[in-house]
């Protein structure tokens, strides 16, 4: 077999396997409600396969150092969310979808001209989320329609995500750890989450699950930062999965403060 055609296979294989957690997720995501929905949408479904391919090529300080430029994009994407939320209450799917995207994309333009620290981005987590969370809050309690899914969902899904994975595997050796963990933190699951709820339930709801993921989101945070120290001190495996555990441990947390405050009342 001929390298060319090795690489191309092992692509579609990479492709393929991160486009079934993603496809798995969104639609767990519309059957369980904004709250559920949330939780699941800000687990490392996207992200996590990226990463899991980039360890497979590269060593552990290519890892560590990816981490450390995702970090920062984590609070751009809670900004993304909140002119969403904001947008989606009044504004169609382009306008509203279209400037959060916009405003992902001139946060990452900003980030990726920096060479950034742990502190300074868990720094710039903080103060994010503590600006967002509050703004995100009101927009939270919205009943979650019926959804009724369409042929053409699943494939979207499928695409966008294997797009993400193919940019980020193929291009991470010539643009370096800095632009690949930029790349790879690209919300996905978000975007497609607007993409297919907003036109078929409208705004609000659509935007209640995005509201509903700042908590989550902030964990996935702590979980990057965790991944970058994991990956410097003990390799790529213990690191990745060091970053997965805390994902897991804080959004299970989550749901059983939730529960348990459900049942309160």
């Amino acid at each position: 077999m001929s390298p060319e055609l090795h690489f191309i296979l092992i692509l579609v294989l990479r492709m393929m396997v991160a486009a079934a957690f993603v496809v798995t997720a969104s639609i767990i995501t519309e059957r369980s409600g904004p709250v559920i929905g949330a939780l699941v949408a800000t687990l490392p479904v996207s992200a996590g396969p990226s990463y899991v391919f980039l360890a497979l090529d590269h060593d552990a300080a290519f890892i560590a150092q990816g981490a450390l430029s995702s970090l920062p994009v984590n609070a751009a994407t809670i900004f993304m969310c909140v002119i969403y939320v904001v947008l989606a209450q009044r504004r169609s799917l382009l306008v509203s979808c279209g400037s959060a995207v916009a405003v992902w994309i001139v946060f990452a333009s900003i980030i990726k001209q920096f060479e950034w620290s742990l502190t300074a981005g868990l720094a710039a987590n903080l103060i994010a989320f503590g600006i967002c969370i509050p703004l995100l809050a009101g927009y939270r309690h919205v009943k979650m329609p019926l959804v009724t899914r369409r042929w053409y969902d699943v494939p979207m899904r499928a695409l966008l995500v294997a797009t993400l994975v193919a940019i980020v595997v193929s291009t991470s050796s010539s643009v370096g750890p800095r632009i690949s963990g930029i790349i790879a933190l690209y919300p996905v699951v978000f975007t497609s989450i607007m993409v297919i709820l907003h036109p078929r339930i409208g705004g609000p709801p659509t935007a209640a699950v995005l509201a509903n993921s700042a908590w989550g989101l902030l964990g996935f945070g702590m979980a990057i930062a965790v991944l970058h120290v994991g990956a410097a001190n003990f390799g790529s495996a213990i690191g990745l999965c060091m970053g997965l555990a805390t994902c897991v441990v804080w959004n299970l947390t989550l749901w059983w403060n939730g529960r348990r405050k459900r049942l309160a009342h």
